[in-house]
């Protein structure tokens, strides 16, 4: 495994309140880069003082967007150790998101060693308030200089960290949420299923009229009907409808989130019928009618869970159990923030000590 170069800062920042947490507004004093080029591979690891980055003006990625980049949290424990959620599947989906834009793969091992690493060093920056936790952004960049439609020769990877609170402003009350029938996000055979920055440009226009309008996130539909349901800007979806729980399976335009996965594998667990299947807006609108549309809720690192207590669409309004969060939203963000914080027994082993 290779030596990482440690270069620690002397004029150590100033921690921000942690009962005034903003999400990815604050970050630690640290970072990790990674280089890559066709004849080294990657090469040259080292953690340095967070700061700005250098890139030419020809750097392919502002460019052509050969950019990926994955979330992952680290959680302080009441018996004083660090935790992290199952980064193994991070590791591995970033290699998906890698192999479906041309980025050369990495070393998932060494990169989670990386990581460890670099937490250890900046591990005074873990809050330790309810909710909170170390938000874990690992991103790779295509930094060769070039004006070309192709794969670049040089990359960066970059690791930095970000104390953080709740997602949403509401907490774990339930968001509203503005189902989108206008754009498109992804389609299948596109980069719906990689974590590439160029899916999060392609619905920031939905997003912000979404806000204006009073919602917190968009829904988004397949790109051919607009009639089934895909994902959440930020998060996977389900919805509990007669008892038993209903996702969008994953089609190649949905990403498979790794809180997605532990849902459903909770869910089996203890019993309760999980459906990966197509769902559209007419036969979730149609639930709503006949009383049985239970609960919906949000999956994802930033969120963990996130109830949901309205849909708009089609000009309709679609309240989810008089706006208030489920019981069933409840046990499974109990559990999972439980797991992470070492406050409920590991029992499916998906935590990882720093």
């Amino acid at each position: 495994m290779k030596d990482i170069q440690i270069s620690i800062r002397e004029d150590l920042k100033q921690k921000p309140d942690q009962d005034h947490l903003e999400f990815g507004q604050h970050f630690t004093d640290h970072m990790f880069l990674f280089d890559y080029n066709s004849e080294q591979g990657w090469h040259d690891p080292r953690i340095v003082p967070y700061g700005p980055i250098v890139l030419e003006p020809a750097a392919m990625v502002l460019h052509y967007g050969q950019a990926v980049f994955e979330g992952m949290k680290a959680f302080n424990t009441n018996n004083g150790n660090v935790l992290l959620f199952r980064p193994q599947k991070n590791m591995e989906r970033l290699n998906q998101s890698n192999r479906r834009l041309e980025i050369p793969e990495i070393d998932e091992e060494f990169i989670l060693h990386a990581i460890q690493t670099l937490i250890n060093v900046d591990k005074e920056w873990i809050p330790s308030g309810k909710g909170t936790s170390l938000y874990i952004r690992p991103f790779i960049i295509a930094t060769e200089p070039c004006l070309g439609v192709r794969a670049a020769h040089n990359y960066q990877l970059l690791v930095i960290l970000s104390p953080v609170g709740a997602y949403y402003s509401e907490g774990l009350e339930p968001v509203k949420i503005n189902v989108e029938s206008s754009y498109s996000r992804a389609v299948r055979g596109g980069l719906g299923t990689a974590k590439a920055a160029g899916n999060y440009a392609a619905s920031i226009k939905a997003q912000t009229e979404a806000k204006e309008a009073g919602y917190s996130q968009v829904l988004w539909l397949d790109a051919l009907e607009r009639k089934y349901v895909e994902e959440v800007g930020s998060m996977n979806i389900f919805f509990k409808i007669n008892g038993t729980v209903i996702t969008p399976e994953l089609n190649g335009s949905i990403l498979a989130g790794v809180t997605r996965d532990s849902i459903i594998e909770l869910l089996t667990n203890w019993g309760i019928t999980v459906e990966e299947r197509r769902i559209s807006m007419d036969e979730i609108y149609q639930a709503h009618k006949d009383h049985t549309l239970e609960e919906v809720f949000g999956t994802g690192t930033a969120a963990v869970i996130s109830p949901v207590g309205e849909l708009f669409w089609d000009d309709r309004q679609i309240i989810i159990n008089d706006g208030c969060i489920g019981e069933l939203s409840q046990q499974l963000y109990d559990t999972i923030t439980g797991i992470q914080t070492g406050m409920v027994p590991d029992t499916l082993q998906w935590t990882v000590q720093v």
